[in-house]
């Protein structure tokens, strides 16, 4: 058994898409990391995307007892491309079908020069199955990005990505995911410490 802690990372404070930009988390909330470090399983692997957003929030929960193993690329958040930096209303003028789709028929549309949905769900699926391989008895504390962790709530309820998009990932919230011989379950979604 895998038990997953999926932490979104701190906030970035920006007001436009933010996929693969690498801007920084605010971590200056000490309190709120004590909880979080605290609600953490003290003996864990951690791995974070390689964005210096969730790296930064998984190194403010490191510790000896937790084994930090390298930033998975693979862990990014979902690459909106051209959009990337721009405001929502700014999206919608340019690509008001496209943008509407991406969001109300997830899956296979595509942002401009970005990805589709189920095209970042292959991408961290390949990170988990990897690590469930490599740490079949392990905890992983795992930062990484809203979209990452939605992909994942999928997986492990078996619903469609319109369902999983509608699950709430507050930043330096923690859903954690168990992998168990006979599958996924979910002990957890958006749990504030």
């Amino acid at each position: 058994m895998t038990v997953w802690h999926w932490v979104r990372h701190g906030p970035t404070h920006e007001k436009t898409f933010v996929g693969w930009r690498d801007v920084p988390a605010d971590l200056s909330d000490a309190a709120q990391i004590a909880r979080l470090d605290a609600h953490l399983p003290d003996e864990a692997v951690i791995v974070a995307s390689d964005l210096i957003r969730a790296s930064a929030t998984a190194d403010a929960v490191a510790r000896t007892s937790r084994m930090r193993i390298p930033d998975e690329r693979n862990l990014r958040e979902l690459h909106f491309g051209a959009w990337d930096g721009m405001h929502w209303k700014d999206v919608a003028i340019r690509d008001p079908d496209l943008s509407r789709d991406y969001w109300e028929s997830p899956g296979d549309i595509i942002a401009p020069g970005g990805e589709s949905w189920n095209q970042a769900a292959l991408r961290v699926n390949s990170v988990v199955d990897r690590l469930n391989a490599a740490h079949p008895e392990a905890h992983i504390i795992a930062a990484a990005h809203f979209g990452v962790i939605l992909t994942q709530v999928q997986r492990a309820l078996g619903i469609n990505a319109v369902e999983a998009m509608a699950h709430k990932i507050d930043n330096l919230s923690v859903t954690t995911l168990v992998f168990t011989p006979s599958g996924w379950r979910v002990d957890s979604i958006n749990h504030l410490p």
